[in-house]
């Protein structure tokens, strides 16, 4: 179930994607003012169904989100509890274990290191 909804959330984005690039800018930049041969014949519809495309698939998009989510709180599968128990047995280490990094032998702060003998 997991990997069929995510499946559909890749496709569903490149849609959204590819949608997104053919959709000519609606800016109000400067170019808005001088170019007014865009509003010809159909091209209107053509950016309504657009428009309504991305949105659709927008909320296409968040309610797989959630689907994803809801799916994925149904419980540990087997594979999660072994890496958790991994986890938790290098967490516990042994109390005898020697330490990560060597240590110096211990001196208090002001207390001059013994001379050594010759």
């Amino acid at each position: 179930m997991y990997l069929v909804l995510v499946i559909l959330v890749v496709i569903v984005c490149t849609l959204l994607g590819l949608i997104v690039l053919i959709q000519n800018p609606k800016g109000g930049g400067l170019s808005s003012n001088f170019s007014s041969s865009s509003q010809l014949m159909g091209v209107q519809k053509t950016g309504d169904f657009l428009e309504k495309g991305t949105w659709v698939l927008a909320i296409i998009l968040m309610v797989l989100a959630l689907a994803i989510n809801i799916a994925t709180k149904g419980g540990v599968t087997k594979a999660d509890s072994q890496y958790n128990e991994q986890i938790q047995k290098s967490l516990k280490a042994p109390a005898n274990a020697p330490a990560a990094f060597p240590t110096a032998p211990a001196t208090t702060p002001g207390q001059a290191p013994a001379p050594a003998k010759k």
